[in-house]
């Protein structure tokens, strides 16, 4: 099997930056690029869910073209997608749509319910891609490291 693409989701979350960073250390020997995925759910029991589906979006921006940045100064090639939709369903079509070789993700994102949540997406993940996929706890990868920082 020949890995030429591999997709990262993130949350911005401690575990997601060390899937990424697990990623570009699997990407470089490999000279593979990387597409960076933050999706932003829709917010629907929230009063005024347009606003802070807004808001989500401009830091989600924001946050990715820090990464991207951090990124090319560790000469990785590298693109960043900001979806829109159910977190694990923009997963998998990013992965077609982007023909992936392997998708790398973190098994828990944030804490509390976003913790919960992650932990779910992966699964969901697992399950319907049409790609490998490598899911990695938390505590399996050395802990602070920030792929954006290096």
């Amino acid at each position: 099997m020949t890995i030429r693409r591999i997709l990262v989701p993130v949350d911005f979350s401690a575990a997601s930056l060390q899937a990424l960073d697990y990623a570009v250390e699997l990407a470089q020997p490999l000279r593979a690029g990387l597409t960076v995925l933050f999706v932003v759910e829709p917010l629907y029991s929230a009063g005024d869910f347009g606003v802070l589906l807004e808001e989500q979006q401009r830091l989600g921006h924001a946050e990715l073209a820090r990464l991207q940045a951090g990124l090319k100064q560790r000469r990785v090639p590298c693109r960043t997608v900001l979806g829109r939709g159910t977190p694990y369903q923009v997963i998998t079509d990013e992965a077609q749509r982007g023909r992936v070789d392997l998708i790398v993700m973190a098994t828990h994102g944030r804490t509390g319910l976003s913790h919960l949540v992650m932990g779910s997406v992966a699964a969901k993940v697992v399950r319907t891609a049409t790609c490998p996929v490598l899911t990695l706890h938390p505590r399996g990868r050395a802990r602070g490291r920030r792929a954006a920082s290096r």
